[in-house]
Protein backbone atom coordinates (compact mmCIF):
# COMPACT_ATOMS: atom_id res chain seq x y z
CA UNK A 1 0.00 0.00 0.00
CA UNK A 2 0.95 3.52 -0.77
CA UNK A 3 2.27 5.30 1.81
CA UNK A 4 0.79 8.81 2.99
CA UNK A 5 3.14 11.91 2.96
CA UNK A 6 2.13 14.44 5.50
CA UNK A 7 3.46 18.63 4.44
CA UNK A 8 6.24 19.33 6.41
CA UNK A 9 4.05 22.18 7.18
CA UNK A 10 0.89 20.22 8.27
CA UNK A 11 3.07 18.07 10.23
CA UNK A 12 2.60 18.36 14.20
CA UNK A 13 5.42 20.77 16.07
CA UNK A 14 6.64 20.89 19.48
CA UNK A 15 6.51 24.67 21.28
CA UNK A 16 9.75 26.65 20.75
CA UNK A 17 12.07 25.58 23.99
CA UNK A 18 10.23 22.79 24.80
CA UNK A 19 11.96 19.81 24.70
CA UNK A 20 10.20 17.05 21.97
CA UNK A 21 8.97 14.12 23.39
CA UNK A 22 9.21 11.19 20.79
CA UNK A 23 6.74 9.39 22.20
CA UNK A 24 3.75 11.97 22.36
CA UNK A 25 5.02 12.68 18.97
CA UNK A 26 4.59 8.87 17.38
CA UNK A 27 1.22 9.01 18.36
CA UNK A 28 0.61 12.40 17.13
CA UNK A 29 1.99 11.11 13.12
CA UNK A 30 -0.04 7.81 13.69
CA UNK A 31 -3.20 9.54 14.15
CA UNK A 32 -3.27 11.82 11.61
CA UNK A 33 -1.87 9.19 9.05
CA UNK A 34 -4.59 6.90 9.88
CA UNK A 35 -6.99 9.61 9.34
CA UNK A 36 -5.72 10.71 6.25
CA UNK A 37 -5.81 7.11 4.97
CA UNK A 38 -9.20 7.06 5.84
CA UNK A 39 -9.96 10.42 4.28
CA UNK A 40 -8.84 8.23 0.87
CA UNK A 41 -10.74 4.99 1.24
CA UNK A 42 -13.84 6.55 1.39
CA UNK A 43 -13.12 9.51 -1.47
CA UNK A 44 -12.54 5.79 -3.44
CA UNK A 45 -15.79 4.32 -2.21
CA UNK A 46 -17.54 7.44 -3.32
CA UNK A 47 -15.82 6.88 -6.87
CA UNK A 48 -16.84 3.56 -7.38
CA UNK A 49 -20.49 4.47 -6.44
CA UNK A 50 -20.01 7.31 -8.96
CA UNK A 51 -19.45 5.26 -11.73
CA UNK A 52 -21.55 2.30 -10.83
CA UNK A 53 -24.51 4.23 -11.56
CA UNK A 54 -23.17 6.08 -15.12
CA UNK A 55 -22.86 2.68 -15.96
CA UNK A 56 -24.26 -1.05 -15.92
CA UNK A 57 -24.21 -3.02 -12.67
CA UNK A 58 -21.40 -5.90 -12.75
CA UNK A 59 -23.16 -9.62 -12.16
CA UNK A 60 -22.64 -10.59 -8.41
CA UNK A 61 -20.69 -13.99 -8.44
CA UNK A 62 -23.13 -16.78 -8.41
CA UNK A 63 -26.14 -15.12 -9.50
CA UNK A 64 -27.75 -15.96 -12.80
CA UNK A 65 -27.74 -14.35 -15.62
CA UNK A 66 -30.31 -13.40 -18.12
CA UNK A 67 -30.19 -15.38 -21.87
CA UNK A 68 -27.95 -14.14 -24.58
CA UNK A 69 -29.57 -13.95 -27.99
CA UNK A 70 -28.52 -17.63 -28.73
CA UNK A 71 -30.76 -18.67 -25.43
CA UNK A 72 -27.11 -19.98 -24.07
CA UNK A 73 -27.42 -21.25 -20.48
CA UNK A 74 -26.16 -18.69 -17.54
CA UNK A 75 -23.35 -18.49 -16.00
CA UNK A 76 -24.66 -20.19 -12.40
CA UNK A 77 -21.30 -19.86 -11.13
CA UNK A 78 -18.01 -18.64 -11.47
CA UNK A 79 -16.52 -21.46 -9.45
CA UNK A 80 -15.03 -24.75 -10.73
CA UNK A 81 -14.09 -27.93 -10.19
CA UNK A 82 -16.14 -28.01 -6.72
CA UNK A 83 -18.48 -30.65 -5.41
CA UNK A 84 -21.43 -29.74 -7.46
CA UNK A 85 -24.81 -28.78 -5.61
CA UNK A 86 -28.16 -29.39 -7.01
CA UNK A 87 -29.76 -26.33 -8.38
CA UNK A 88 -33.21 -25.39 -9.83
CA UNK A 89 -33.15 -23.43 -13.09
CA UNK A 90 -33.45 -20.29 -13.53
CA UNK A 91 -36.76 -19.18 -14.42
CA UNK A 92 -35.37 -16.83 -17.32
CA UNK A 93 -32.94 -19.76 -18.49
CA UNK A 94 -35.23 -21.12 -21.36
CA UNK A 95 -32.89 -24.02 -22.74
CA UNK A 96 -32.42 -26.03 -18.78
CA UNK A 97 -36.00 -25.38 -18.89
CA UNK A 98 -36.62 -27.07 -22.20
CA UNK A 99 -34.15 -29.64 -21.24
CA UNK A 100 -36.16 -30.32 -17.55
CA UNK A 101 -39.11 -30.99 -19.69
CA UNK A 102 -37.74 -33.47 -21.93
CA UNK A 103 -36.26 -35.15 -19.41
CA UNK A 104 -39.75 -35.70 -17.23
CA UNK A 105 -41.45 -36.67 -20.10
CA UNK A 106 -38.94 -39.32 -21.05
CA UNK A 107 -38.86 -40.59 -17.61
CA UNK A 108 -42.67 -41.89 -18.32
CA UNK A 109 -41.45 -44.63 -20.90
CA UNK A 110 -40.50 -47.45 -18.11
CA UNK A 111 -43.70 -47.06 -16.29
CA UNK A 112 -45.56 -47.67 -18.90
CA UNK A 113 -44.34 -51.22 -18.24
CA UNK A 114 -45.77 -51.54 -14.93
CA UNK A 115 -49.12 -52.94 -15.64
CA UNK A 116 -49.32 -56.35 -13.86
CA UNK A 117 -52.43 -57.79 -15.75
CA UNK A 118 -50.77 -56.70 -19.12
CA UNK A 119 -47.40 -58.05 -18.23
CA UNK A 120 -48.93 -61.85 -17.10
CA UNK A 121 -50.42 -61.37 -21.09
CA UNK A 122 -46.97 -60.70 -23.10
CA UNK A 123 -45.64 -63.18 -20.89
CA UNK A 124 -48.04 -65.55 -22.85
CA UNK A 125 -46.15 -64.36 -26.05
CA UNK A 126 -42.94 -65.61 -24.72
CA UNK A 127 -41.54 -69.11 -25.15
CA UNK A 128 -40.36 -69.68 -21.16
CA UNK A 129 -39.51 -73.24 -21.32
CA UNK A 130 -36.99 -72.82 -24.25
CA UNK A 131 -36.17 -69.67 -22.73
CA UNK A 132 -35.13 -71.26 -19.08
CA UNK A 133 -33.41 -74.56 -20.62
CA UNK A 134 -31.09 -72.35 -22.85
CA UNK A 135 -30.19 -70.32 -19.49
CA UNK A 136 -29.99 -73.27 -17.67
CA UNK A 137 -27.30 -74.66 -20.09
CA UNK A 138 -25.32 -71.40 -20.46
CA UNK A 139 -25.53 -71.19 -16.49
CA UNK A 140 -23.81 -74.48 -16.84
CA UNK A 141 -21.40 -73.57 -19.18
CA UNK A 142 -20.40 -70.68 -16.77
CA UNK A 143 -19.89 -73.17 -13.88
CA UNK A 144 -18.09 -75.42 -15.52
CA UNK A 145 -15.44 -72.72 -16.49
CA UNK A 146 -15.29 -71.10 -13.45
CA UNK A 147 -14.54 -74.28 -11.40
CA UNK A 148 -11.98 -75.28 -14.12
CA UNK A 149 -10.20 -72.14 -13.10
CA UNK A 150 -11.27 -72.15 -9.39
CA UNK A 151 -12.94 -69.40 -9.65
CA UNK A 152 -16.84 -68.06 -9.06
CA UNK A 153 -18.84 -68.18 -11.99
CA UNK A 154 -19.15 -64.60 -13.33
CA UNK A 155 -22.92 -64.76 -14.12
CA UNK A 156 -25.84 -67.13 -12.94
CA UNK A 157 -28.62 -68.70 -14.04
CA UNK A 158 -31.19 -65.42 -13.54
CA UNK A 159 -28.39 -63.27 -15.83
CA UNK A 160 -28.52 -66.24 -18.92
CA UNK A 161 -32.68 -66.28 -18.47
CA UNK A 162 -32.41 -62.61 -19.99
CA UNK A 163 -29.46 -62.94 -22.47
CA UNK A 164 -31.57 -66.34 -23.31
CA UNK A 165 -34.42 -64.02 -23.93
CA UNK A 166 -32.48 -61.33 -25.73
CA UNK A 167 -31.02 -64.06 -28.06
CA UNK A 168 -34.45 -65.27 -28.71
CA UNK A 169 -36.02 -61.97 -29.33
CA UNK A 170 -33.44 -60.92 -31.68
CA UNK A 171 -33.07 -64.14 -33.50
CA UNK A 172 -36.60 -64.96 -34.09
CA UNK A 173 -39.13 -62.98 -32.30
CA UNK A 174 -38.41 -58.91 -33.94
CA UNK A 175 -38.38 -57.88 -37.26
CA UNK A 176 -36.04 -54.73 -38.29
CA UNK A 177 -37.68 -52.58 -40.88
CA UNK A 178 -36.49 -49.32 -42.50
CA UNK A 179 -38.85 -48.83 -45.36
CA UNK A 180 -41.85 -51.56 -44.85
CA UNK A 181 -42.13 -53.40 -48.53
CA UNK A 182 -45.63 -53.29 -50.40
CA UNK A 183 -47.91 -55.34 -48.91
CA UNK A 184 -49.72 -56.03 -51.89
CA UNK A 185 -46.78 -57.03 -54.13
CA UNK A 186 -43.18 -56.99 -51.85
CA UNK A 187 -41.54 -54.33 -54.14
CA UNK A 188 -39.61 -51.80 -52.38
CA UNK A 189 -40.96 -48.99 -51.55
CA UNK A 190 -39.60 -44.88 -51.04
CA UNK A 191 -39.94 -42.85 -48.21
CA UNK A 192 -42.47 -39.69 -49.11
CA UNK A 193 -42.41 -38.08 -45.36
CA UNK A 194 -44.40 -38.04 -42.37
CA UNK A 195 -48.53 -37.86 -42.17
CA UNK A 196 -50.61 -37.42 -39.14
CA UNK A 197 -52.05 -40.62 -37.77
CA UNK A 198 -55.50 -41.82 -38.40
CA UNK A 199 -57.75 -41.81 -34.86
CA UNK A 200 -57.17 -45.68 -35.17
CA UNK A 201 -53.60 -45.30 -35.13
CA UNK A 202 -53.74 -42.65 -32.85
CA UNK A 203 -55.96 -44.64 -30.45
CA UNK A 204 -52.97 -47.30 -30.11
CA UNK A 205 -50.42 -44.58 -29.26
CA UNK A 206 -48.96 -43.63 -32.58
CA UNK A 207 -47.72 -40.19 -32.47
CA UNK A 208 -46.90 -39.96 -35.92
CA UNK A 209 -46.88 -42.11 -39.23
CA UNK A 210 -44.44 -42.97 -42.12
CA UNK A 211 -45.42 -42.61 -45.13
CA UNK A 212 -43.98 -45.10 -48.26
CA UNK A 213 -45.02 -45.73 -51.95
CA UNK A 214 -44.13 -48.67 -53.93
CA UNK A 215 -41.00 -47.81 -56.35
CA UNK A 216 -43.16 -50.35 -59.07
CA UNK A 217 -44.58 -48.52 -61.47
CA UNK A 218 -47.94 -50.76 -62.43
CA UNK A 219 -48.18 -50.90 -58.11
CA UNK A 220 -47.01 -47.59 -56.47
CA UNK A 221 -49.31 -48.55 -53.54
CA UNK A 222 -49.28 -46.48 -50.50
CA UNK A 223 -48.02 -48.03 -47.27
CA UNK A 224 -48.08 -46.52 -43.21
CA UNK A 225 -45.61 -47.10 -40.85
CA UNK A 226 -47.03 -45.96 -37.48
CA UNK A 227 -44.50 -45.49 -34.92
CA UNK A 228 -46.27 -46.73 -31.87
CA UNK A 229 -45.02 -45.90 -28.36
CA UNK A 230 -46.85 -48.24 -26.14
CA UNK A 231 -44.86 -51.24 -25.64
CA UNK A 232 -48.21 -53.69 -25.40
CA UNK A 233 -49.15 -52.73 -29.05
CA UNK A 234 -45.29 -53.73 -30.42
CA UNK A 235 -46.15 -57.02 -28.82
CA UNK A 236 -48.62 -57.44 -31.86
CA UNK A 237 -46.66 -55.52 -34.13
CA UNK A 238 -43.91 -57.08 -33.85
CA UNK A 239 -41.76 -54.96 -35.99
CA UNK A 240 -39.61 -51.53 -35.94
CA UNK A 241 -36.17 -49.75 -35.22
CA UNK A 242 -34.10 -49.24 -32.86
CA UNK A 243 -37.10 -47.49 -30.56
CA UNK A 244 -39.50 -49.87 -30.61
CA UNK A 245 -37.19 -53.13 -30.10
CA UNK A 246 -35.92 -51.48 -26.91
CA UNK A 247 -39.45 -50.42 -25.64
CA UNK A 248 -41.08 -53.86 -26.44
CA UNK A 249 -38.30 -55.78 -24.99
CA UNK A 250 -37.98 -53.83 -21.68
CA UNK A 251 -41.57 -54.42 -21.37
CA UNK A 252 -40.68 -58.45 -21.99
CA UNK A 253 -37.86 -57.89 -19.36
CA UNK A 254 -40.10 -56.85 -16.66
CA UNK A 255 -42.90 -59.53 -17.09
CA UNK A 256 -40.41 -62.23 -16.19
CA UNK A 257 -39.07 -60.49 -13.01
CA UNK A 258 -36.16 -58.12 -14.08
CA UNK A 259 -35.68 -54.87 -13.22
CA UNK A 260 -34.82 -53.19 -16.14
CA UNK A 261 -33.66 -49.20 -16.92
CA UNK A 262 -34.28 -48.23 -20.32
CA UNK A 263 -31.03 -45.37 -21.45
CA UNK A 264 -31.69 -42.95 -23.83
CA UNK A 265 -29.16 -40.61 -25.48
CA UNK A 266 -30.14 -37.13 -27.62
CA UNK A 267 -27.43 -38.66 -30.41
CA UNK A 268 -30.69 -41.11 -31.43
CA UNK A 269 -29.85 -44.30 -29.83
CA UNK A 270 -31.36 -46.26 -26.99
CA UNK A 271 -30.43 -49.20 -25.08
CA UNK A 272 -31.11 -51.17 -21.76
CA UNK A 273 -29.66 -51.86 -18.56
CA UNK A 274 -30.47 -55.34 -16.43
CA UNK A 275 -30.00 -55.38 -12.71
CA UNK A 276 -27.46 -58.53 -12.20
CA UNK A 277 -28.36 -59.71 -8.35
CA UNK A 278 -25.40 -61.84 -8.60
CA UNK A 279 -23.13 -59.12 -9.66
CA UNK A 280 -25.00 -56.36 -7.29
CA UNK A 281 -24.62 -53.61 -10.46
CA UNK A 282 -26.20 -52.78 -13.70
CA UNK A 283 -25.58 -54.89 -16.45
CA UNK A 284 -25.06 -53.27 -20.36
CA UNK A 285 -28.24 -54.72 -22.17
CA UNK A 286 -28.51 -53.71 -26.16
CA UNK A 287 -30.74 -56.02 -27.40
CA UNK A 288 -30.90 -54.74 -31.26
CA UNK A 289 -27.25 -56.05 -31.45
CA UNK A 290 -27.78 -58.51 -28.89
CA UNK A 291 -24.85 -57.49 -26.87
CA UNK A 292 -24.44 -58.12 -23.01
CA UNK A 293 -21.94 -55.99 -21.12
CA UNK A 294 -20.25 -54.34 -23.54
CA UNK A 295 -20.53 -50.54 -22.24
CA UNK A 296 -17.95 -49.11 -24.25
CA UNK A 297 -18.70 -50.66 -27.38
CA UNK A 298 -20.64 -47.48 -28.87
CA UNK A 299 -17.62 -44.85 -28.37
CA UNK A 300 -14.49 -47.93 -28.35
CA UNK A 301 -15.63 -49.88 -31.16
CA UNK A 302 -18.34 -48.06 -33.00
CA UNK A 303 -16.32 -44.57 -32.91
CA UNK A 304 -19.60 -42.49 -31.84
CA UNK A 305 -19.66 -39.46 -29.69
CA UNK A 306 -22.36 -39.14 -27.00
CA UNK A 307 -22.74 -36.60 -24.76
CA UNK A 308 -25.44 -37.45 -22.08
CA UNK A 309 -26.36 -40.89 -21.24
CA UNK A 310 -29.53 -41.10 -18.93
CA UNK A 311 -31.13 -44.17 -17.32
CA UNK A 312 -34.62 -44.19 -16.37
CA UNK A 313 -36.67 -46.59 -14.61
CA UNK A 314 -39.70 -46.81 -12.25
CA UNK A 315 -37.09 -46.33 -9.53
CA UNK A 316 -35.83 -42.73 -10.88
CA UNK A 317 -33.13 -41.74 -13.44
CA UNK A 318 -29.73 -41.18 -13.21
CA UNK A 319 -26.71 -39.92 -15.08
CA UNK A 320 -24.93 -43.35 -16.28
CA UNK A 321 -22.66 -41.60 -19.03
CA UNK A 322 -19.28 -41.91 -17.59
CA UNK A 323 -19.77 -45.95 -17.67
CA UNK A 324 -20.08 -45.31 -21.07
CA UNK A 325 -17.77 -42.27 -22.24
CA UNK A 326 -14.51 -43.27 -21.02
CA UNK A 327 -12.06 -41.21 -23.73
CA UNK A 328 -13.58 -37.73 -23.84
CA UNK A 329 -12.09 -37.67 -28.17
CA UNK A 330 -15.79 -39.89 -27.64
CA UNK A 331 -17.72 -36.80 -25.61
CA UNK A 332 -19.92 -34.40 -27.37
CA UNK A 333 -20.76 -31.23 -25.21
CA UNK A 334 -23.05 -31.31 -22.72
CA UNK A 335 -24.60 -27.46 -23.62
CA UNK A 336 -28.40 -28.52 -22.82
CA UNK A 337 -27.81 -26.86 -18.92
CA UNK A 338 -25.37 -26.67 -16.63
CA UNK A 339 -24.11 -29.82 -14.56
CA UNK A 340 -26.16 -28.75 -11.15
CA UNK A 341 -29.28 -27.77 -12.51
CA UNK A 342 -29.05 -31.65 -14.41
CA UNK A 343 -28.12 -32.69 -10.61
CA UNK A 344 -31.67 -31.47 -9.62
CA UNK A 345 -33.56 -32.44 -12.65
CA UNK A 346 -32.54 -36.39 -11.65
CA UNK A 347 -33.26 -35.71 -8.17
CA UNK A 348 -36.82 -33.98 -9.09
CA UNK A 349 -37.10 -37.70 -11.03
CA UNK A 350 -36.05 -39.84 -8.21
CA UNK A 351 -38.54 -38.02 -5.99
CA UNK A 352 -41.47 -38.49 -7.85
CA UNK A 353 -40.42 -42.23 -8.82
CA UNK A 354 -40.12 -43.07 -5.06
CA UNK A 355 -42.54 -40.83 -3.37
CA UNK A 356 -45.17 -43.38 -2.65
CA UNK A 357 -42.33 -46.50 -1.42
CA UNK A 358 -41.64 -48.06 2.19
CA UNK A 359 -39.09 -46.15 4.06
CA UNK A 360 -36.86 -49.35 3.82
CA UNK A 361 -36.97 -49.37 -0.08
CA UNK A 362 -36.26 -45.98 -0.52
CA UNK A 363 -32.93 -46.56 1.93
CA UNK A 364 -31.90 -49.34 -0.13
CA UNK A 365 -32.19 -47.71 -3.20
CA UNK A 366 -30.12 -44.44 -2.07
CA UNK A 367 -28.03 -47.18 -1.22
CA UNK A 368 -27.83 -48.80 -4.55
CA UNK A 369 -26.89 -45.15 -5.84
CA UNK A 370 -24.16 -44.95 -3.89
CA UNK A 371 -22.09 -47.81 -5.23
CA UNK A 372 -23.33 -46.97 -8.77
CA UNK A 373 -21.63 -43.71 -7.64
CA UNK A 374 -18.80 -45.36 -6.66
CA UNK A 375 -18.32 -47.26 -9.43
CA UNK A 376 -19.24 -44.71 -11.94
CA UNK A 377 -16.45 -42.85 -10.07
CA UNK A 378 -14.14 -45.83 -10.15
CA UNK A 379 -14.34 -46.01 -14.36
CA UNK A 380 -12.98 -42.34 -14.07
CA UNK A 381 -10.05 -43.47 -12.47
CA UNK A 382 -9.68 -46.04 -14.78
CA UNK A 383 -10.12 -44.68 -18.02
CA UNK A 384 -7.40 -41.61 -16.03
CA UNK A 385 -4.84 -44.22 -15.35
CA UNK A 386 -5.21 -46.14 -18.78
CA UNK A 387 -4.50 -42.62 -20.21
CA UNK A 388 -1.30 -42.64 -18.14
CA UNK A 389 -0.04 -45.95 -18.75
CA UNK A 390 -0.17 -45.10 -22.26
CA UNK A 391 2.14 -42.12 -21.83
CA UNK A 392 5.67 -42.79 -22.93
CA UNK A 393 8.95 -40.76 -22.22
CA UNK A 394 9.53 -39.73 -26.02
CA UNK A 395 5.95 -38.16 -26.67
CA UNK A 396 6.06 -36.78 -23.22
CA UNK A 397 9.76 -34.69 -24.59
CA UNK A 398 8.18 -34.53 -28.46
CA UNK A 399 4.98 -33.35 -26.87
CA UNK A 400 3.19 -36.30 -28.72
CA UNK A 401 0.98 -38.64 -27.71
CA UNK A 402 2.15 -42.68 -28.93
CA UNK A 403 0.32 -45.49 -28.75
CA UNK A 404 1.76 -48.91 -27.43
CA UNK A 405 1.75 -51.48 -29.63
CA UNK A 406 -0.20 -53.50 -27.63
CA UNK A 407 -3.42 -51.09 -27.51
CA UNK A 408 -2.53 -50.89 -31.51
CA UNK A 409 -3.49 -54.21 -31.54
CA UNK A 410 -6.66 -53.62 -29.42
CA UNK A 411 -8.39 -50.70 -31.45
CA UNK A 412 -7.56 -52.75 -34.66
CA UNK A 413 -9.55 -55.53 -33.09
CA UNK A 414 -12.41 -52.88 -32.14
CA UNK A 415 -12.57 -52.04 -35.33
CA UNK A 416 -12.60 -55.33 -37.08
CA UNK A 417 -15.73 -55.93 -34.47
CA UNK A 418 -16.92 -52.81 -35.42
CA UNK A 419 -17.24 -53.56 -39.14
CA UNK A 420 -18.71 -57.31 -38.57
CA UNK A 421 -21.29 -55.80 -36.34
CA UNK A 422 -21.84 -53.03 -39.17
CA UNK A 423 -22.37 -55.58 -41.74
CA UNK A 424 -24.63 -57.81 -39.95
CA UNK A 425 -26.32 -54.33 -38.97
CA UNK A 426 -26.95 -53.47 -42.99
CA UNK A 427 -27.85 -57.57 -43.94
CA UNK A 428 -30.43 -57.80 -41.30
CA UNK A 429 -32.20 -53.88 -42.73
CA UNK A 430 -31.50 -54.92 -46.28
CA UNK A 431 -33.53 -58.48 -46.11
CA UNK A 432 -37.12 -59.07 -44.47
CA UNK A 433 -38.68 -62.48 -43.53
CA UNK A 434 -40.19 -62.69 -47.33
CA UNK A 435 -36.19 -62.20 -48.78
CA UNK A 436 -37.13 -59.06 -50.76
CA UNK A 437 -34.29 -56.54 -50.41
CA UNK A 438 -35.30 -53.07 -48.65
CA UNK A 439 -34.18 -49.24 -49.47
CA UNK A 440 -32.58 -47.32 -46.89
CA UNK A 441 -35.34 -45.41 -44.94
CA UNK A 442 -35.99 -41.41 -45.91
CA UNK A 443 -33.09 -39.36 -45.17
CA UNK A 444 -35.56 -36.79 -43.36
CA UNK A 445 -36.72 -39.07 -40.93
CA UNK A 446 -34.84 -39.93 -37.76
CA UNK A 447 -32.99 -43.69 -38.61
CA UNK A 448 -34.35 -44.67 -34.96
Amino acid sequence: MERSRVPAGQRPQPPEGTPIDPTQFAKDMTTQFRQRLSTRRMNQLSSLAQARTSSPARPLVGAPQSPSVTDAPPSYSSLRNIPLVPQAPHPSDLRSLRFRNQLHMLSETPTNWENPGLLDDALRAVPTERIYAAAEEQSQVYKAQAESLGKAPKWTYADCVIRALMTWFHDSFFEWVNNPPCSRCYAPTVGLGRTPPLPEEQARSAGMVELYQCSNAQCQGLERFPRYKDAFVLLEERKGRCGEWVNCFGMLCRAIGARVRWIWNPEDYVWLEVWSEYQQRWVHCDVTENTWDQPLMYTEGWKKKMSYIIAFSSEGAYDVTRRYVRDQKYANPRNKCPESVLLHILAEIRAKRRARMTKEEKFRLQGEDMREERALCACTIQAIISGINNLSIDSLLSGAHTTPRSDIDAQKAAERAAENAQSQRVHRSGESRHGSPRNQQNPQDPPR
